[in-house]
């Protein structure tokens, strides 16, 4: 398990989480998804293993659309999209990988999730 530090631009919301080494991304086809052009972490982590830092916590705002079960969560700050709940797995999350330290997005090998179909 390698532990992973993430912030938004400005930083006023950190989070961390610990998984397997980051070596591919994915992306999503839906509708947000496209026009965010963000790369996200494959697996989905439980609310346990994404820890929030709760300096900044108020910061966090969310958008819902659609089925309103994903909540996409972005700093009310700088605007940068930093995780969000999924659709398929409610209460599991995806991080932007662009928000990662360390990770380069233009390095990982990515994969296309059709999230447009479901």
């Amino acid at each position: 398990m390698v532990d992973y530090q993430g912030s938004c631009h400005c930083g006023t919301v950190k989070f961390e989480f610990s998984t397997a080494e980051i070596k591919e991304g994915l992306r999503c086809n839906c509708s947000i998804c496209r026009r965010k052009g963000a790369v996200m972490l494959p697996q989905a982590l439980s609310s346990e293993q994404l820890k929030i830092d709760d300096i900044g916590s108020d910061a966090l705002r969310s958008y819902k659309f659609g089925t309103e079960v994903a909540e996409h969560f972005f700093c009310e700050k700088c605007g940068i999209y930093t995780f969000h709940e999924t659709k398929r797995e409610p209460g599991k999350f995806r991080v932007n990988l662009g928000c990662v330290e360390g990770i380069d997005v233009f390095e990982l090998e990515i994969k296309v999730f059709d999230g447009a179909s479901l």
